[in-house]
């Protein structure tokens, strides 16, 4: 537990160094504050453009960072003397991970705030919201975890994300996107979120994001299970 909290601070000062990292978190709840704050068109949805940046910022911002920080901590060896210094890679990647969690929930906290989202509901789209990250986590971390440096990590990410993250913004308006993006998390967390109080959760939700999580905890462990840490 010493080590996970050690890892855990040392983030925190990172990230305030890292501007590329630091804005994945910030990006999509500023915009979601100033779109709900400044845009109101007669027949608009409620919650709109709020549902719309969560989606997206499930698929984009602990996918990034998580591919971001394990890739240049292995590039600099950071990686390899925190691994000497007797910080086993469990612990390595549940401090990196809690960090990135526990963050990410706090953008997707202001989110559903601007969204006008409260009490039960607002708890019901945080954890649909946490469910999502942890999926993009753990595909951040077998990107970051398979690459040697952050360019080739950067070069895996880009295309990843952009699919993950635009694909549920592009299935608002298009019927054949949606139906190809059915089978990936982040369409489903929008679905849930666009749902909360009306549909609620069915078995087809919970199968899809279980089997995306699953292949994502696969894609890791081969990842790790190749490149190893170090």
């Amino acid at each position: 537990m010493k080590n996970m909290i050690a890892i855990f601070q040392k983030q925190i000062k990172d990230t305030l160094k890292n501007k590329s990292v630091l804005v994945q978190f910030l990006i999509f709840p500023v915009m979601s504050i100033i779109m709900e704050c400044s845009i109101h068109i007669e027949g608009m949805p409620e919650h709109f453009f709020a549902n719309m940046f969560a989606a997206m910022y499930v698929g984009m911002a602990p996918l990034v960072a998580m591919s971001a920080i394990i890739s240049e901590e292995k590039e600099k060896n950071t990686l390899r003397v925190l691994l000497m210094s007797n910080v086993k890679p469990t612990e390595y990647l549940a401090g990196v991970g809690s960090y990135i969690w526990v963050i990410c929930m706090l953008g997707g906290c202001v989110i559903g705030i601007s969204g006008g989202y409260k009490g039960a509901v607002l708890v019901s789209f945080l954890v649909i919201v946490g469910v999502g990250i942890l999926v993009s986590m753990l595909i951040g971390a077998a990107i970051g975890t398979s690459s040697k440096n952050q360019m080739a990590a950067t070069s895996l990410t880009v295309p990843v994300m952009v699919v993950f993250s635009f694909l549920p913004m592009l299935s608002m308006f298009n019927e054949s996107i949606e139906k190809i993006a059915k089978i990936i998390y982040s369409q489903q967390v929008s679905i849930l979120i666009n749902g909360m109080g009306k549909s609620g959760v069915n078995l087809e939700n919970v199968v899809i994001i279980s089997c995306n999580l699953l292949a994502a905890a696969v894609l890791f462990g081969y990842a790790y299970k190749k490149s190893g840490m170090a």
